[in-house]
């Protein structure tokens, strides 16, 4: 039997001249699977003190950088903390947007009445975090109002931005648009003869278009993206740039992840009119959290689990506010979220915010017909991963490589030499069984293209365990 040609990528063959020449072989060195790292890429508004241009991705590496590129207080530094707070391991790009003109920021007023009879404690709170005040037998609304307006000007790593007025405190978004109407505001007032009122934050409008940031970012590697705007026009432009860079010519997979802290209807509504399998709405409603940040942690979380297979069930959000219990999604609840495309959150013990399971918002095919082949997250992370693996590989081997009737042969082993390393990972599984519909053949058309055929049995998640106790006297 003929052995194979030994080819050389710098020894010439015409050479005469005597001697031993060896060259360096790099294309077999590496026999291993590549990592799967996930980076973080986050836009959101920035602020004018932020000295990072608008629109062009930086990397940041913790809060002063955040605070430093797009401004203290800001959304986008905000989202960055929550992120770096859930998973200090995260690598994040970040992209500054600034408000959209013609924009309003949202604004709510809070309200002390009366005066205090003996003393107390007065406290403002917003997305979670506190200020308190005390307050003296004697002093009036107005009194109480001064006093705690110094405590909330100092907190410039809030996003809000505070102004008095006859015992009236103004909290305004810092940055304008529809995202600070969904921040929550509370106080409460422990002094007798004392109240306290508070109105949500409203009228803030119009939000940055991202369809020209995401076009600005569409040759980047991130992996998973998170947006602060929720909104079904926002989310469609997403879910576009999502299906184009993840296809088959591109081959950069990524998912897009957002967040609700509002009710379980308008959060499956939205699932639903997006239908994606690259998309993760997270939910929990009643935290005091931002939405902003919710997705932010959420993300992050997702993207310290590098084995693609591996369910996120129970992994902590830390930093998260947890709702009261009133609020929290009960079982049913969270059996419809699932159906219907929603990544529910919980409470779990130490209060400690909680994924429930993570799916997609896919849930129905093209025919409108029920489809459960994306509802896991696990499952796109994990095709993604397994096209990484084996797109990487035949690239490393055969980067000048001749197409002749040995090669489909050569490529098939390659192939099924990922599979079973991928097998010996858990990441797929029934390598054997399925081997035989491992093809790879030349085109009929192009002559100078191999085409090939993959079959990849992705290993599920343990979710359900069904048991029968039968009692016996």
């Amino acid at each position: 039997m003929a052995s194979p040609n030994i080819s050389f990528d710098t020894i010439p063959s015409s050479i005469r001249k005597p001697g031993a020449y060896f060259e360096f072989n790099l294309k077999l060195a590496v026999r291993t699977l590549p990592s799967n790292r996930s980076r973080l890429l986050m836009f959101g508004q920035r602020l004018a003190t932020g000295l990072a241009p608008v629109g062009l991705p930086f990397k940041v590496f913790s809060d002063d950088d955040a605070a430093h590129y797009f401004g203290r207080g800001s959304m986008l530094h905000l989202m960055i903390t929550a992120a770096i707070t859930a998973n200090r391991y995260v690598e994040i790009e970040a992209v500054g947007l600034d408000d959209a003109a013609g924009s309003a920021a949202a604004t709510g007023p809070v309200t002390f009445t009366g005066a205090a009879t003996d003393a107390g404690v007065a406290t403002i709170k917003v997305a979670g975090r506190q200020v308190q005040v005390a307050v003296q037998s004697g002093q009036t609304a107005a009194n109480v109002a001064a006093a705690i307006l110094p405590l909330l000007t100092a907190q410039v790593a809030w996003p809000v931005e505070s102004s008095v007025a006859a015992g009236v405190v103004t909290l305004a978004a810092r940055n304008k648009g529809t995202v600070g109407n969904g921040v929550a505001y509370e106080a409460s007032i422990t002094a007798p003869g004392m109240g306290v009122t508070v109105v949500q934050p409203s009228g803030g409008a119009v939000d940055p278009d991202i369809t020209a940031t995401l076009a600005s970012v569409f040759t980047s590697s991130d992996e998973i993206i998170v947006t602060p705007y929720a909104d079904q026009a926002s989310l469609t432009v997403l879910r576009t740039h999502l299906a184009d860079r993840s296809g088959a010519l591109e081959q950069r997979g990524c998912i897009g992840v957002f967040a609700s802290r509002g009710t379980l209807s308008a959060a499956t509504t939205l699932a639903g009119q997006l239908n994606n399998g690259r998309m993760v709405c997270a939910l929990l409603p009643g935290t005091s959290t931002s939405a902003y940040e919710l997705a932010s942690a959420f993300a992050s979380v997702v993207a310290f689990e590098e084995d693609p297979a591996m369910p996120l069930n129970t992994l902590a959000l830390v930093g998260v506010q947890p709702p009261n219990l009133a609020s929290q999604l009960g079982r049913t609840e969270q059996e419809v979220c699932l159906a219907n495309g929603v990544t529910p959150l919980e409470v779990g013990p130490g209060q400690t915010v909680q994924i429930v399971r993570a799916v997609t918002t896919y849930t129905k095919n093209a025919q409108n017909v029920a489809d459960i082949s994306l509802l896991n997250l696990n499952t796109i992370r994990t095709l993604d991963y397994v096209r990484k693996a084996c797109r990487e590989r035949v690239a490393l081997r055969f980067p000048r490589g001749k197409l002749s009737n040995r090669t489909p042969a050569k490529v098939r082993s390659e192939l099924l030499d990922v599979l079973y390393k991928l097998e010996e990972l858990e990441i797929v599984e029934a390598v054997d069984e399925n081997k035989d519909g491992l093809i790879v053949e030349r085109d009929s058309q192009d002559p100078d293209r191999l085409n090939a055929r993959i079959p990849c049995d992705v290993v599920n998640g343990l979710h359900v365990f069904a048991g029968r106790i039968d009692l016996l006297l």
